[in-house]
């Protein structure tokens, strides 16, 4: 019972501090001693304007000079205020050069390749002294030997012999042998060593006087 009473008592006592501080914060009509305006009587005439001239001879006067003159530009950065602050500048990448002209192509003729010479058909002398193989000569005085082998065999060879019994040797150098034919045609062969005798294609007309010649 006693509680109750305490609570009661404690909300009646904020119940009281609440109206007083809202009867002390109530706005109050002021209320001044006199009345600038009397009712029915006329007001006070207004004071003009002053002078423009009075104005102009004063330290306040108003400087036309200087409307004239042009403010000083501003030369600093100047940014656009209405465009968005993170904006990336769009950068204007140039086109490429255009490529060069294509050369036409000229196809290279290759030259018909030249057919290999035809080798002549051996005669039958060359065909003769081919199987023969200079070995080397032997010198004795003024005559003169000199060793040929064919099939191996190995032929002795001196001035007025034969060879293939229709060749007669007519004279033996150091460096050639001299041949003549049964019909009077000469022939002369290079000798070099270890190497097929090599006859002309052609032999000499047979000289004047030969005993076969007609």
């Amino acid at each position: 019972m006693n509680r109750k009473k305490a609570l009661l008592a404690i909300l009646l006592l904020l119940f009281v501090v609440a109206a007083a501080s809202s009867y002390f914060r109530m706005p109050r009509q002021k209320t001044v001693s006199s009345l600038t305006f009397t009712p029915g009587k006329p007001a006070a005439p207004r004071k003009s304007a002053p002078n423009l001239q009075d104005v102009a001879s004063g330290d306040n006067r108003l400087r036309l000079d200087l409307l004239d003159q042009e403010s000083a530009r501003f030369a600093g950065y100047k940014r656009n205020l209405f465009r968005p602050v993170f904006h990336e500048e769009q950068k204007i990448i140039p086109l490429p050069p255009p490529p060069p002209p294509v050369k036409p192509i000229v196809p290279v003729v290759k030259p018909l390749p030249q057919p290999p010479p035809q080798l002549a058909e051996p005669t039958p002398v060359q065909r003769d002294m081919a199987n023969f193989t200079f070995l080397g000569f032997l010198k004795k005085g003024n005559s003169k030997t000199i060793f040929l082998s064919s099939n191996k065999e190995i032929f002795l060879a001196h001035k007025g012999d034969r060879l293939m019994g229709k060749y007669e040797v007519t004279s033996i150098t150091d460096e050639a042998m001299v041949i003549t034919s049964l019909t009077g045609g000469e022939m002369v062969i290079p000798l070099v060593e270890n190497k097929p005798l090599s006859a002309p294609s052609q032999m000499k007309p047979p000289f004047p006087g030969f005993p076969g010649k007609q």
